[in-house]
């Protein structure tokens, strides 16, 4: 067996360890159909071709220097190389990942375009170069269990939430942000009263002041089985719980008040 084919073998390995968190948490990269028969593994995508249509509606990837906090197994991170990306540099705390970003990197031959951090992103004193764009994709929910300090109450997770937003405003232009409404992901403890996309809009856009304008909000809406991200309205402001928890996140293209550009 040759070396590509080891590596491809090694990437299989560890999509169908379930035994990892978050595992086959998002399509994978078409570039990777020349080394896996990716229709055969199973994955339980996220509507990531829907929400990268969206962010494209809004940015433009071509030339830009990318920073991809989370990146699981990197469909975010290739697509926007695909596009004309200059370099994404991404970190990832989980090892399983890490290590599939890292064999995927090598089989699809992006050399120096893409680095994979094998670590989880503190948001504090990183030693990092300014960014035209940050993808920052339902990650902050999960400070004080992924990351962060495990003792951190609900409220002070919300603080945290928005002070580490807050600290890209140094580090980028532009952020592409979505947050999940549940704290650890445990429905049991909802980060809002109520649940809703006003609550989590309405606290966004107080945290955020001084340090971000908001350029669109994104709402996921179904028709004829058919997901779109369109401008937020009236209507589908409103929670709609047929969507289930995740189409009612919503995504904030931010822009910093700090950088220029």
């Amino acid at each position: 067996m040759g070396n590509k084919e080891k590596k491809a073998e090694r990437l299989k390995e560890l999509l169908t360890d379930d035994r990892h968190k978050h595992a086959n948490y998002q399509l994978l990269p078409s570039e990777l159909d020349l080394f896996l028969k990716t229709n055969e593994l199973i994955s339980k995508p996220h509507f990531e071709e829907e929400r990268l249509a969206y962010f494209f509606k809004h940015l433009c990837p071509a030339n830009k220097l990318v920073l991809d906090i989370g990146g699981n197994t990197g469909y975010f991170s290739f697509e926007f190389l695909k596009r004309g990306a200059t370099c994404v540099d991404c970190y990832e705390g989980g090892k399983a990942h890490a290590e599939f970003l890292s064999l995927a990197s090598d089989l699809i031959g992006l050399n120096d375009r893409f680095n994979v951090h094998k670590k989880y992103f503190t948001f504090k004193d990183e030693n990092i170069r300014n960014y035209d764009i940050i993808l920052l994709l339902n990650v902050l929910h999960h400070v004080g269990d992924d990351y962060g300090n495990a003792s951190v109450t609900r409220q002070k997770a919300k603080l945290q939430i928005i002070k580490h937003l807050n600290y890209l405003a140094q580090k980028t232009n532009f952020l592409i942000f979505q947050l999940g409404f549940n704290w650890k992901g445990d429905t049991k403890q909802c980060l809002f009263e109520h649940g809703t996309k006003s609550e989590m809009i309405q606290f966004i856009k107080d945290g955020i002041k001084g340090f971000w304008e908001i350029i669109e909000i994104g709402v996921a809406e179904k028709k004829d089985g058919v997901v779109t991200y369109e401008p937020l309205n009236v209507f589908n402001v409103k929670r709609n719980d047929t969507l289930g928890e995740f189409l009612n996140r919503p995504i904030f293209i931010l822009k910093s008040c700090l950088q220029r550009g």
